[in-house]
Parts: structure tokens; sequence; C-alpha cells
């Protein structure tokens, strides 16, 4: 039977193997992935895209496969595809060394096949994509060759740097860009509030915080679940509490519905400050709401179970996840099994460790979890 070669055929094919790559199975995943990659291309009635080349990129690079994933960037190249937002992103994403990261932006500032768009220029597409990667002292330099170029700044661009200066602990810096975008011209937009937020939240300044979200209703920017949401985690790693559950309820004042995002924020901090029955009863009404808790906010419970010493029921919500469908990570096993361990509970941690080496879930990290024995 003759197979029909589609984008849609390429595109599943790359993105099962992709998903199938373990630490065991690397090497014959990135085989297997370029040969159905060379295969496929050589087919009369399939050419690859720009899509298919990312795609054999990204599995390259999980199998970190560095050098044949620069060849691919080379042909897509010679084949006349011009490299994207989302090629840096994939590149970007596999330099660990701050030097080479630089050396991959320098090639695509000067690349002329590079096509930034959506972006106004190339520049804003680096930096967007370096703060996804937290590159923050790379996005400094990067800033000094655009401003070198003449190429000037708009509200993408400050809100980047701001945000680097912040997560730098560059205050100073970052007041001063705050200063220049509006003299400039530049209004703040939401991701501006968002990052001011953010900011006012970290610094316990929650009297700061409503201010600012009144003045963002007076000038027409309604404040939205993100906005909330972000501010409810900066006052939360403050500390705060009382004023996180303040805005947790001004929020649904103001007619915005909490995501499982915002309540697994709100449910860590009370997990983080010990108070147990408090995050039970905000994970309780999530779900009531339907809300699905997602992984992290499993996480959280589980660990909020185990520091109140509470093993069943830490051990009972790992199966209530794993009955909803919510697959655990590798965080959530070593969570139990650390705190099963420093309370003397060592068969219920072997136990723990021996339904996850079962189901064939994160074999090759059990090396991490201390002082493991196959039993």
């Amino acid at each position: 039977m003759q197979i029909r070669v589609s984008g849609f055929l390429v595109r599943e094919v790359l993105v099962g193997i992709l998903k199938s790559i373990n630490y065991g199975n690397k090497t014959r995943c990135a085989k297997l992935g370029y040969k159905f990659f060379v295969w496929s291309g050589q087919q009369e009635t399939y050419r690859h895209t720009a899509n298919s080349y990312h795609l054999i990129m990204k599995i390259f690079a999980e199998c970190e496969e560095y050098k044949a994933m620069w060849r691919l960037v080379d042909e897509m190249i010679e084949n006349g595809f011009p490299t994207t937002a989302r090629t840096f992103n994939i590149l970007i994403c596999t330099c660990g060394e701050a030097g080479l990261a630089r050396n991959v932006v320098e090639r695509f500032i000067k690349s002329k096949t590079f096509n930034y768009r959506p972006f106004k220029h190339s520049y804003n597409a680096i930096l967007h994509t370096l703060i996804a990667v937290n590159q923050y002292k790379l996005i400094e330099w990067v800033y000094q060759q655009m401003l070198a170029e003449g190429f000037a700044p708009d509200t993408l661009t400050y809100n980047i740097l701001m945000f680097a200066k912040y997560r730098l602990g560059k205050l100073d810096q970052f007041h001063r860009l705050l200063d220049e975008m509006g003299r400039c011209g530049f209004s703040p937009d939401f991701h501006t509030y968002n990052i001011l937020l953010h900011v006012l939240g970290k610094g316990d300044k929650p009297l700061a915080a409503l201010n600012l979200l009144n003045h963002m209703k007076a000038v027409g920017l309604n404040p939205g679940v993100l906005h909330f949401t972000t501010l409810i985690d900066g006052l939360s790693r403050a500390g705060n509490l009382d004023a996180c559950k303040y805005f947790f309820d001004e929020m649904m004042k103001n007619g915005c519905v909490p995501d499982v995002v915002c309540y697994t924020v709100i449910i860590t901090g009370f997990i983080v400050a010990g108070e147990l029955e408090k995050a039970q009863e905000i994970f309780d009404e999530m779900i009531v709401k339907g809300q699905l808790p997602n992984v992290f906010t499993y996480n959280s419970m589980i660990r909020g179970y185990c520091m109140a010493g509470k093993f069943e029921e830490a051990c009972s919500m790992l199966k209530e996840m794993e009955a909803r469908g919510c697959n655990p990570n590798f965080v959530v096993y070593s969570t139990l099994v650390s705190h099963l361990r420093s309370a003397g509970r060592l068969s219920e941690a072997h136990e723990v460790i021996r339904n996850m080496v079962d189901k064939g879930q994160y074999v090759h990290l059990v090396p991490k979890i201390k002082r493991f024995r196959r039993c």
C-alpha cells in the first residue's frame, strides 16, 4: 500500500518521536527522527516546511545532538526557509553557557534571512525570546547593541528591559527606565502594569498596588486574572497572606474568575505559611467551582500534608491525582519520598518509588532520590 505523505502525517510522526524521548532512547530517537525526516522529504507529494524543520531540530535538541541541529539550520536556510523567532528559541534553549548564547544572538542579529515578524525589528524578537529563557544579563547586552545600531525602543522593549533589570536587582535602573518610557511618549500597557504589580507585591506594598489597580481602571485598562494572580503571588512570597486574601476576594468582586494558576498560587502561599486548613478550604473551593487542580496544585497540597505530618492524606492525594488523570512529575514523587524518609517511614517511601518505577516514570532519575535501594 502506497503511503501518501502529508504535512499532517509528518507532524504527527515527529511529534510522536519527540514525546517518546527519554534518557535511555535518545540516540535511537535522533536516528529514527532524522531517517523519517529525510525519507519524507524525498517523496514527490510532499515538501518540508519551516515547522517540520523546527520539529526535527527540537528532537535533536532533546537528544543533545547539537551539531546535527546546527547543520539543519544551515540546510533550512539553503532550502529557502527564513529563520524565525521560533528557530532562535529552539537554539537559545540549548545554550547553557552565556558565551554560547551570545554567539547565537550575534548570528541572528547579522542574519539576512531572519524573519522577525510579527515583531517590530530583529532585536525585539531576540529580546522576547531571551526573557522567556531567563537570560537577563544577555538582554542588557542586546539592548546596548540595539541602541548602537540606531534602533529605538518601543513599549515591548521597555517592558522586557524593565523586567530584566528587576530580576537582576537593579531597581534604580528599573525606575529610570519607567520614567524614560513615559518621557518618550509610550503609555504603560497590560504587560507594563503586570510587571509593576509583580514588583509591588514582592515588595509587600499592598496599598500602592491597590492604587495602581484603581489607576488602571481610571485609564480604561481593567485588571484581569493575570494581574491579580501576579500581585497575589508577589504578596504571598512576601508573607502577607491577609493582603493575598483581600485581593483574591477583590478579584472576584471585579468579575474575574480565578483560574487554576491563581488558585495554585494562593494555596501554595498558605502551605508555605503552615496554614494547611486554609489551603484545604481553597483547594475544595476550586474543585466545587469547576477548576481542576494541576500537578503544581497537587504538589503543594502533598507538601502541606507532609509538613503537618499527615502522611496518609499525602499518599491518598497522590492516588487521587492519578485517578483524575493528572500524572505526577518527579517533583511530586521526590517531595513525598523525602518527607516520608525524614519521618522514618522508609517502607512507605520505598513503596512510592516502587510504584513510580513500575509505571516506567523517571526511572533514570531514581539515583537522585538519596539512599534509594531496590528492595
